[in-house]
């Protein structure tokens, strides 16, 4: 084990920027030691400093979450550092720009079943057995509306995300006897860097990262007989207007 035993230890990946590093922020200021992990070690270093945690509770793991053996490996290292793991966001995802079915790649594809569902799948997995000897543990999935928008161009990441819907209310139902709580996160329009400009969008009117790490701690809050196993969170304005 490595020099850290903190009382709390958080997962969060994608924690490189954006949604994911709201989260980790938000997760430092409640205690958490964190497991940082994302394909940037630049990006995450800078959110270990943002958290102000000391390197020893601010584990970085590098890892590509598309690699078949990345949750096993996580999940391993995470214990071997911390000895527990508490909480677990599977933030990352992944998605190329909007492609008609006939024009992409096979690569593509698998990338994004890979990282938007395989990933969360098998992190979850992982992870059971030591949550379960702990009789605690929280695991949140980020999802998106796209999911239930089914929008033209994003058939296969609405189909991964979709099927994260659903991996998470019948994980949910198996895992809760354990102490094991299970939610999925379903927001609309966040503004961050991953969504380009567009004359036609108003970024003001879009969920803000924090919105979406304050759903988070709502549910590692929340006590695990009141657990939402779903929240939707759209903004109050809808962002797309026509010219």
């Amino acid at each position: 084990m490595g020099e850290s035993n903190p009382d709390k230890v958080a997962i969060v990946t994608g924690a490189g920027r954006g949604i994911g590093r709201a989260i980790a922020l938000s997760l430092a200021q409640e205690d958490y030691a964190l497991c940082l992990v994302a394909r940037t070690r630049e990006e995450l270093a800078k959110t270990r400093a943002l958290s102000a945690l000391t390197p020893e509770r601010s584990l970085i793991v590098l890892l590509d979450l598309a690699q078949s053996e990345a949750p096993g490996a996580l999940v391993s290292t995470a214990i071997e550092h911390y000895g527990r793991i508490d909480v677990i966001v599977n933030n990352a995802g992944w998605a190329p720009a909007r492609t008609t079915l006939a024009k992409m790649s096979e690569d593509d594809v698998d990338r994004i079943l890979a990282v938007n569902l395989r990933a969360p799948i098998g992190i979850t997995r992982m992870a059971v057995e030591t949550m379960t000897a702990q009789g605690a543990g929280t695991i949140i999935n980020i999802a998106s509306a796209t999911a239930k928008l089914t929008p033209a161009g994003e058939a296969v990441y609405a189909a991964a995300k979709a099927g994260l819907i659903a991996f998470t209310h019948a994980a949910f139902a198996e895992l809760r006897s354990r102490g094991i709580k299970l939610s999925v996160l379903v927001p609309g329009l966040v503004d961050t860097a991953l969504i380009p400009a567009n004359k036609r969008l108003d970024r003001a009117a879009m969920l803000a990262p924090g919105d979406i790490a304050d759903a988070v701690l709502q549910i590692v809050r929340a006590p695990a007989r009141v657990c939402p196993v779903e929240i939707a969170l759209e903004p109050q304005i809808d962002p797309m207007r026509t010219k």
